[in-house]
């Protein structure tokens, strides 16, 4: 028996050299750095173009003309590819597409998805984006969902590559502001119209996966939402900032087929919800691989004071702790679908912050697909939510209006350089059918 230790054979053997299949784990297996490859474990590092097209006072605003994307397209989808992203939430323009029953203008969205194509990015294609064409009129319709369902088909056996849709965005978002805040659409200021608006919306969105499933029964449905929440500052809590926490998670109930509280049911059905239409609901969740995506901004958090004033409250919960909130009560897969921050010297300090958000909740075993800085291009008038018609630049995006680099898009590229090749759950490779070896050292 050699008077040696074990390590001192070992390094007498095969020297100082790393060993070989070494190179698969342990010291010398990959970190999880470098450029994303697109590769179908990886997590999925996006951006998105702005394209919310609502009806307003001030007529119809469409964020793709007023930042200039239906010029500029070809160098938009462009700078996704230059800056490393494998992944886009583009959205398509329903009110120039959608010109009447089985009447559609594929023109423009033609060039634009065989470019996206080209290039090898994968959309999740947004195909309504709080606006409606306007011969549909209003989320008042209970056509809607008939209608919306005709057009998602078209769509679909249009694209037959797409795999990821997003049906209707922010849906609780879209019925408050049209409906309950009077501020875009029908501009209602009734809980009788949002109940009308909410339920029209949720079940185009159901009614849209259908169709996209029976063209595609492997598509991913990623459900972009609102993560919001009202801090009640009084020393006797308000039953109304209460029931209004509670109705934050109504879009995705319905959606999910998950029982709401007694006082959330009470008013559905105080509000002209009938208990047929409930049951509907109820049956269960769309086809599709569902995702839960989880759109976060400063200013989603709010504090209700004690003489009534509200103001912001960013981050005293979180992206976090708010979306831990929305994943134990859905126990779905994650997406942070949206950020970004209005003040551009802020928002490097805000996308590293979104970061450690995401990999604390994945340090906590929630499987988080993705992460999405946006909107590529600096937006117009969401300081206002488009209410008021100043033509303000509101510098959020990677890129300015003249589509140069913000100070934020230089960050991006750094978190996408050192977190590229990271699999959406640590050891994800596992989970997936493949010839690639499995490099166990990432744990990110």
């Amino acid at each position: 028996m050699s008077k040696h230790t074990f390590l001192e054979i070992i390094k007498s053997t095969y020297g100082k050299k790393s060993f070989e299949g070494d190179e698969f784990g342990g010291a010398g297996g990959a970190t999880g750095q470098g450029l994303p490859d697109g590769e179908p474990g990886n997590f999925m590092f996006a951006t998105g173009i702005e394209c919310s097209n609502p009806m307003t006072n001030h007529g119809r605003r469409d964020q793709l003309e007023e930042c200039r994307h239906y010029e500029m397209w070809r160098t938009d989808l462009g700078l996704v590819s230059e800056m490393g992203l494998k992944v886009l939430r583009y959205g398509l323009p329903i009110h120039k597409i959608f010109l009447g029953p089985q009447a559609y203008d594929w023109s423009f969205a033609d060039q634009v998805m065989a470019e996206i194509k080209r290039l090898g990015i994968t959309p999740i294609l947004d195909l309504l984006h709080f606006g409606l064409p306007t011969w549909i009129g209003d989320f008042q319709n209970p056509e809607l969902p008939v209608l919306f369902a005709d057009y998602v088909e078209a769509v679909v056996i249009r694209y037959p590559w797409v795999r990821y849709y997003t049906p209707v965005n922010e849906i609780f978002v879209t019925a408050r502001a049209s409906a309950l805040d009077g501020i875009w659409n029908e501009r209602h200021k009734s809980t009788q119209s949002f109940v009308t608006a909410m339920k029209h919306c949720v079940a185009a969105s159901i009614l849209a996966s259908h169709r996209i499933a029976k063209h595609r029964n492997d598509c991913i449905i990623v459900q972009s939402e609102s993560a919001e929440y009202m801090h009640c500052v009084h020393s006797v809590p308000s039953p109304k900032v209460a029931l209004d926490n509670k109705l934050r998670f109504l879009s995705l109930d319905l959606l999910y087929g998950h029982f709401p509280d007694a006082d959330v049911l009470n008013y559905l059905f105080d509000n002209g919800m009938s208990r047929e239409e409930f049951d509907w609901f109820m049956k269960g969740e769309p086809p599709g691989y569902q995702v839960m995506g989880n759109d976060y901004y400063g200013r989603n958090e709010k504090m209700i004071l004690p003489d009534g004033k509200v103001m912001q409250a960013e981050d005293v919960l979180g992206w976090y702790l708010l979306t831990k909130e929305y994943h134990q009560r859905y126990r779905k897969p994650v997406m942070h679908t949206e950020t970004n921050h209005f003040d551009e010297i802020e928002a490097p300090r805000w996308l590293w912050k979104q970061w450690v958000n995401v990999l604390r909740i994945r340090a906590d075993g929630v499987p988080v697909l993705g992460f999405t800085w946006y909107s590529l291009i600096d937006q117009i008038d969401w300081d206002s939510a488009l209410f008021n018609k100043d033509n303000k630049v509101n510098p959020c995006g990677l890129f300015d209006l003249e589509r140069k680099p913000r100070l934020v898009a230089h960050e991006y590229r750094k978190l996408l350089k050192e977190f590229g090749h990271i699999s959406i759950v640590p050891h994800g490779e596992m989970f997936t059918v493949s010839d690639k070896p499995a490099i166990l050292k990432i744990e990110v």
